[in-house]
């Protein structure tokens, strides 16, 4: 990492080291997403998807939870207008996560901001938004690479265990009886716990939290998503409470 002190109007920089870096720190989280790219790879099999059309959404689409939702939804008179719908509102997410890193999304140019954001994943973000935070403290010029680091980790991690469970796992019919439906709450679990929260980010969990229950009871489908993300970044936004040397929640 670059030790200069940071400017708020200059360009960050975009190493190779940066990116190394980022992958790095995100192999271990890497590697609990690969669980659950077994598991799609051995649902897209078991949907009658080959091994060139599972592989395909795994290296163009890149989506984890639109992924499965679409193997959810894959039928022989396939609903495409509800595919869309819903996976659109999963992927809500991704404005309000971009513009929690548009301070160094900013900073970037355009090709590298837009091609960093290609490989932006809920685990590559948490890592490099806790990253950027520990800069800022410590007085340090983050690396916009990153990010970019990061993301090809979990997209390396990804394609290789769509292929893996695709190909190799057998005899899983039902994977839940297992646990590797908890894959998803495991690793997020793991990366909320990583962010280090400090005290004023109680509330805003505990009403996105609240929001998202509340949702997931009231309305069918995926809104629960958009609607615990939006109550949590709303009050976040509202309670204007300060975001330096304050004490993290132990």
């Amino acid at each position: 990492m670059n030790t200069q002190t940071p400017s708020a109007a200059g360009r960050l920089p975009f190493t190779l080291g940066g990116a190394l870096a980022g992958f790095r720190a995100c192999v271990p989280v890497a590697l609990g997403v690969a669980v659950y790219g077994v598991l799609y790879g051995l649902l897209a099999r078991q949907k009658g998807l080959s091994l060139v059309e599972a592989q395909s959404m795994s290296l163009l689409v890149f989506a984890g939870a639109s992924q499965l939702i679409a193997l959810d939804l894959w039928s022989r008179d396939l609903p495409v207008v509800s595919l869309i719908a819903t996976t659109f509102i999963v992927n809500l997410r991704h404005v309000l996560m971009g513009a929690a890193l548009s301070p160094q999304l900013l900073r970037l140019s355009p090709g590298r901001a837009f091609g960093s954001l290609f490989f932006m994943t809920d685990e590559s973000w948490a890592l490099t938004l806790a990253r950027y935070a520990d800069d800022r403290r410590r007085g340090l010029v983050s690396d916009g690479a990153f990010l970019i680091g990061a993301g090809i980790a979990v997209y390396v991690f990804w394609n290789l265990s769509t292929a893996l469970g695709h190909v190799l796992v057998r005899g899983l019919d039902d994977p839940a009886r297992y646990g590797l439906d908890f894959a998803f709450t495991a690793v997020f679990t793991a990366l909320l716990v990583g962010l280090r929260p400090r005290r004023s980010d109680a509330l805003p969990l505990i009403v996105a939290t609240g929001a998202a229950l509340l949702t997931a009871r009231l309305c069918p489908g995926k809104w629960y998503i958009l609607a615990g993300a939006l109550a949590g970044g709303l009050t976040a936004a509202l309670s204007h409470a300060p975001v330096a040397s304050e004490p993290e929640i132990r």
